[in-house]
C-alpha cells in the first residue's frame, strides 16, 4: 500500500507537472522555481542517494538540521518517500542532514550529509570534516526515477517533533494544515521548518503550490502580485 507521501509525489509529477509547485525567494535576489516534474526529480535523486549510499529503508530516522528552505522540503519529501522518520526535535537519528557540519558532529550518527544552501552550489564551499558526504556534489549522479527496495507501512513513524509525533498515514490528515484547493500559498521561512512543511503538504495535497520566502526578503505587493499569491 502506498503511503500518502508516495501518492503525493505521484500527483505532483503527473497532474499539471509543468506548473510551478515550489518557488523560493532567497537573499541576493535569489529565485528558484520548481515545477511538479522538477520537484519530483530532485526528490527522486535525493531518495536514490539515501537508498543507494546509506542503505536507507522504512523505519530509519533522518534528523533534518536545516532552516526552512526549498532544499529542506526536498529532503523531507525524499525521506518520507522512503518511509523514514523525520526528526525535528533535535534528538538522535540514524542520519544527520545539516548545513553546519562541524568536526565531531557525526559521532552520534551513522552518516552525515552536508547541504550547501546556495541555489547554484555544485559542491560544498570549502573542506568538509572526514566522512561527511557533500550533497551538492553527489546528488546529481543519482537516478531521476525512484523505485523503493522496500514498501513502507503507513503505520510507521514519519515525524518526531517536540509536541507530538505522526505516522506516515497521518501526514496529510493530522499534520498538514488545511488550505483551499488550488491555493498559491505564501509561506514565510521565518516561521520555521516544521511550519513550512505543514503548510506545503496542505497546499500540495489540494493541488496547490507554495511560495517560500527567506526572512531577509521583503514581501512586497509586487512580489505577491507577480507570484499570484492567493493565500497566506
Amino acid at each position: 500500500m502506498n503511503t500518502p507521501a508516495m501518492n503525493l509525489m505521484a500527483a505532483l509529477r503527473s497532474g499539471h507537472a509543468t506548473s510551478p509547485r515550489l518557488t523560493w525567494y532567497g537573499p541576493d535576489a535569489e529565485r528558484v522555481e520548481l515545477s511538479g516534474r522538477v520537484l519530483d526529480n530532485w526528490v527522486a535523486k535525493t531518495s536514490n542517494l539515501l537508498q543507494d549510499e546509506f542503505d536507507a529503508e522504512p523505519g530509519m530516522s533522518l534528523r533534518l538540521d536545516l532552516p526552512a528552505h526549498w532544499k529542506s522540503l526536498v529532503w523531507a519529501l525524499a525521506g518520507w518517500q522512503l518511509g523514514m522518520e523525520l526528526v525535528l526535535d533535535g534528538g538522535s537519528a540514524d542520519l544527520l542532514v545539516t548545513d553546519t557540519p562541524d568536526v565531531g558532529a557525526g559521532a552520534d550518527f551513522d552518516a552525515v550529509v552536508a547541504v550547501p544552501l546556495a541555489a547554484l552550489a555544485m559542491r560544498w564551499p570549502g573542506e568538509l570534516p572526514a566522512g561527511v558526504v557533500d550533497y551538492a556534489a553527489e546528488v546529481r549522479s543519482h537516478g531521476d526515477v525512484f523505485m523503493a527496495h522496500a514498501e513502507p507501512d503507513a503505520a510507521l513513524p514519519a515525524l518526531r517533533r517536540p509536541e507530538a509525533g505522526h505516522s506516515h498515514g497521518e501526514l496529510l490528515d493530522g499534520f498538514a494544515r488545511e488550505h483551499d484547493a488550488g491555493v498559491r500559498l505564501l509561506v514565510r521561512a521565518a516561521d520555521g521548518l516544521e511550519s513550512a512543511l505543514a503548510d506545503a503538504l496542505g497546499a500540495w495535497s489540494k493541488d496547490g503550490s507554495v511560495v517560500l520566502v527567506h526572512p531577509d526578503v521583503d514581501v512586497t505587493r509586487h512580489l505577491l502580485d507577480n507570484e499570484r499569491v492567493s493565500g497566506a
